[in-house]
């Protein structure tokens, strides 16, 4: 058991209907003026966003706008929201969307409340000291940034992913209506519960000692997961399946699942970002497609762990070498994305990365780490490269 600290002061309002709250809830925040973040076009088609503005003006809470947000949000974006909330006085960030919105508001807010260039947190020159509140409506089950303290930016020029890590970012309240997430497209839906489980494995996967409750929470998180991703593999419209996977996606990655032990592995995601930045791919689709390369590499050097999960998580019996119980907890995994339609190779995504092109990811991959990334093994260049390339044969 390693010691741990836990903080989690983000407020959940949980349920069906409850973003007609969000007046009230901002206006217990003394602010002067909001930013209103969101992505494109279906909070608008939805109606969400009208009846946002409805609920703010009701509250007297004076607002201004900016839209646009994409997958794997821009550092540009950033830039101009920063630009605009100074220019109007802004003073708290309500972030209407899923987690490439919440987290293009976190880096907004940590530009207007820091000195210097923004990307510099995210480059890891620099640690933010501050951060503007930030509220959110939840729309999509998937990142968990809603609760987090994580934020993950892309830069437009060389497409260069990266994460920064703040408690100062964590959301003071996240509304989540499980309801806004019907109309979500099945794919969007499979790559959301794939990211969720990530989540939870990057935790779970390590060298080193960990606790007995916070394993069985960690497991019976995965176990969740993947029983309702099915349920709505196969009916979009189950408002219970919905629910279930929209609180594991906070409790995923607020930090519960990785309480005692070393802070996680994080190498896939580190493998992931690479991808998603110089290709823009969907990040659970991502995972999905290096995470078995990834297993396979790692697991001798972890092999007591990957028992565990294909025995407690998958369900593999027990009997046999080790060695063959945790490589079936692998195909088993494999196995389920498959079945919910996620890639499970780098071909897979639609793109065929050339080798030069995998030396540049994992060189990115390791600058990001500081040289080197892991727990269940850790992981330097060339295993990164490793990795990649087999993730490209399979």
């Amino acid at each position: 058991m390693y010691p741990f600290q836990y903080y989690t002061p983000t407020r959940v309002v949980f349920g069906n209907g409850t973003e007609s709250q969000v007046g009230q809830l901002v206006k217990a925040q003394k602010c002067k003026k909001v930013l209103l973040h969101y992505g494109s076009g279906s909070v608008i088609r939805s109606g969400l966003l009208a009846r946002v503005k409805a609920s703010l003006d009701a509250e007297g809470i004076a607002y201004v706008e900016l839209g646009g947000v994409v997958p794997n949000p821009r550092l540009s974006l950033v830039y101009k929201g920063i630009d605009l909330c100074r220019q109007a006085g802004v003073d708290f960030i309500l972030a209407v969307g899923g987690g490439s919105v919440i987290d293009s508001s976190k880096a907004i807010g940590y530009g207007l409340t820091n000195e210097g260039d923004v990307w510099d947190f995210y480059d890891h020159c620099r640690v933010p000291t501050a951060c503007m509140p930030v509220g959110v409506i939840l729309t999509l089950s998937a990142a968990g940034s809603e609760m987090s303290n994580s934020s993950v930016i892309t830069k437009d020029e060389g497409g260069i992913k990266r994460g920064c890590n703040s408690d100062y970012a964590r959301p003071v309240f996240a509304i989540m209506d499980p309801e806004l997430t019907l109309t979500l497209p099945d794919y969007q839906t499979a790559c959301g519960c794939t990211d969720i489980l990530m989540h939870t494995m990057e935790r779970y996967f390590v060298s080193g000692g960990t606790m007995q409750l916070t394993d069985s929470l960690a497991e019976t998180l995965m176990r969740t997961v993947m029983v309702n991703a099915k349920i709505l593999h196969d009916d979009p419209q189950n408002l219970d399946a919905r629910a279930e996977i929209m609180w594991a996606g906070s409790v995923s990655h607020n930090g519960l699942t990785g309480c005692g032990n070393c802070g996680g592995d994080w190498s896939s995601h580190g493998l992931e970002h690479e991808i998603g930045g110089l290709f823009d791919v969907a990040h659970g689709a991502g995972l999905a497609a290096v995470w078995g390369s990834w297993a396979r590499y790692v697991m001798d050097n972890c092999l007591p762990r990957f028992v565990q999960f294909a025995v407690n998580v998958m369900g593999i019996s027990p009997d046999g070498d080790p060695h063959t119980v945790a490589l079936k907890g692998i195909e088993a995994m494999e196995a389920f994305f498959t079945s919910i339609g996620m890639p499970i190779s780098i071909p897979q995504l639609g793109i065929q990365p050339t080798h030069a092109q995998l030396e540049h990811m994992a060189h990115g991959c390791a600058v990001a780490g500081g040289g080197k990334k892991g727990s269940a093994r850790v992981l330097f260049e060339p295993d990164m490269l490793a990795i990649y390339e087999a993730a490209m044969a399979r």
